[in-house]
């Protein structure tokens, strides 16, 4: 997906104060689907590699969230621009090949300058005749001295729109040595030249992890974070912000730990910017930070971030939302501890709105980081039921889309293998039941038979605290019985003996007698209170990743 910059924005001189002392200017088995939670098995790199084979849709890194590559289709700056010759000519492709090879100084400009704003064409750019007719080894001997700098600008415009294209094209700017003289002209005086070298060097880090610690090794971070601290228009500011972002992107392998330190300083500060782009790819740096280890995700959180990014949850802009949800969303795939920090961050609170969002992807995502909680200790789960989302979840359950339904059945599953009975009876009363019922007639198989697991789980725990009576006559009057007996029958094996054991234990003849007894029998009651209630032997899935 390309992008481009617009006169408007160039001319955008507003400011910023973020930094102190800085004023700048402008699979039907049970266990496949519990491989996909956190804690099972031993190996944490394994378990993910499971995770991307599964290609969940939450964790796909889509196009539309985050550019990868921006391609400058802007005017000309003016700190430049009084450098530039008056002359306008009109070049064909010939000429303007042998006018970038010239020796004169006038006719080269001019030929690079056409070669640029070919390539800043808003369809169909010519990049591929561009890297054919060998123009790249020359645009990048016009970055060094002592190249004047609008000569050093049209050239640094001209690669960073050649390597938003493919990856072979950006590679073709990598090997023709584009990287070492970019990050020199990050030291440019002039600010546009400079700029366009950040925005270069942004387009060949994004192309993957490669390219990405070849501008790493090149020494580009201290460079930017320089920058930072500079005073920049709030145009130049989001491209530094953007750049940095894809210095963290990627994986296989992640960024260096030494490049991770050295950048999540400057994210912190970032992050308490005014700028919704700046806030937003400052987010979705720390999202690429938080998909991880646990010791990746206790790298952010000891940053003290938490309380800012449950901050930006709760705002209305969505480019920002979105990334610090999913930011705290992978947070709480880290251990209880860094959970905790979470909860305490005031991420429940933030969590109901999010449910509620009127865009489904936004409650997909909201659904998937709250079943990471409820995949926590009883004490987790009884701080998200004194948050009220439990009438949140069944209204998912009941209309949201079917891809929102499904994290929420998954939340529900999180929430049934680790909660104690007293808390499944609140689940229970708030009403989950009789969506999850209605959900036993979808065709993904997946889905029911995780209901399945939930209404066994839910029903050895009330036969050990003598309310499963109760429980079989609610589950009757909702229709589940039926649409369980009628399971029975399905052409899918797990799905078939899931059904038949549920009835066989809890709905069989002598199970219809023993409970006709018990509705009779002065000791039944709808809602007990235990002291020490016991816990579901069902094995604990733990978080999804």
């Amino acid at each position: 997906m390309h992008w481009g910059g617009t006169e408007e924005s160039r001319q955008d001189s507003s400011s910023c104060d973020f930094l102190p002392g800085v004023n700048m200017p402008a699979l039907d088995a049970p266990e496949e689907r519990l491989r996909k939670f956190k804690y099972w098995g031993k190996d944490a790199s394994v378990r993910r590699q499971q995770r991307v084979a599964a290609s969940l849709e939450l964790r796909k890194a889509k196009k539309d969230e985050q550019s990868l590559k921006r391609r400058n289709i802007g005017p000309l700056s003016s700190d430049v621009a009084s450098e530039v010759p008056a002359t306008r000519v009109s070049l064909t492709l010939d000429e303007i090949i042998k006018g970038v090879n010239s020796l004169d100084p006038t006719l080269c400009f001019l030929a690079t300058q056409a070669a640029r704003k070919m390539l800043s064409q808003e369809r169909n750019p010519p990049l591929k005749v561009m890297v054919e007719a060998g123009l790249i080894p020359r645009l990048v001997e016009l970055l060094k001295p002592p190249v004047p700098p609008h000569l050093q600008f049209e050239a640094a415009w001209a690669l960073t729109n050649i390597a938003s294209g493919t990856s072979e094209q950006t590679r073709a700017v990598v090997e023709g040595g584009a990287i070492p003289p970019l990050t020199e002209l990050l030291s440019s005086p002039h600010a546009t030249v400079c700029e366009q070298a950040v925005w270069a060097l942004g387009n060949i880090a994004g192309d993957g992890p490669e390219f990405r610690d070849l501008v790493i090794s090149g020494g580009a971070i201290p460079h930017l974070l320089a920058l930072l601290s500079s005073a920049i228009p709030i145009t130049f500011l989001r491209n530094v912000t953007w750049t940095l972002s894809n210095l963290c992107r990627n994986k296989n392998p992640y960024p260096s730990q030494a490049a991770v330190r050295q950048v999540l300083p400057a994210l912190t500060h970032l992050l308490c910017h005014h700028d919704s782009e700046v806030l937003s790819d400052t987010c979705w740096a720390l999202s690429y930070l938080t998909d991880g280890h646990n010791e990746r995700i206790g790298q952010v959180v000891d940053t003290g971030v938490l309380p800012r990014l449950v901050e930006l949850m709760a705002g209305s802009e969505l480019s920002v939302l979105s990334p610090a949800l999913r930011t705290v969303g992978n947070i709480v795939t880290g251990t209880d501890q860094q959970t905790q920090k979470a909860l305490d961050a005031g991420m429940l609170q933030a969590l109901p709105q999010l449910l509620r969002h009127p865009k489904s992807s936004v409650q997909k995502e909201a659904t998937w980081a709250l079943s990471n909680v409820a995949a926590g200790p009883p004490h987790h789960i009884q701080q998200l039921i004194a948050s009220d989302i439990l009438p949140a979840l069944v209204a998912l359950l009941k209309s949201a889309e079917f891809k929102v339904q499904k994290e929420a059945v998954w939340t529900v599953a999180n929430f049934t293998t680790g909660a104690s009975v007293e808390q499944l009876f609140q689940l229970v009363h708030a009403g989950v039941l009789g969506p999850l019922m209605d959900l036993l007639t979808v065709p993904d198989v997946r889905i029911v038979v995780i209901i399945l697991d939930v209404v066994a789980c839910v029903l050895q725990a009330a036969e050990k605290v003598r309310e499963k009576a109760s429980l079989c006559l609610l589950l009757e009057e909702l229709g589940g019985v039926d649409r369980i007996e009628a399971l029975q029958l399905h052409e899918n094996r797990q799905i078939s003996r899931s059904a038949l054991s549920i009835i066989e234990k809890h709905f069989s003849e002598e199970e219809e007698e023993a409970i006709s007894f018990s509705l009779w029998s002065p000791e039944c009651s709808c809602v007990r209170i235990f002291e020490n209630p016991p816990r579901c032997e069902a094995p604990r899935p733990g978080r999804r990743l």
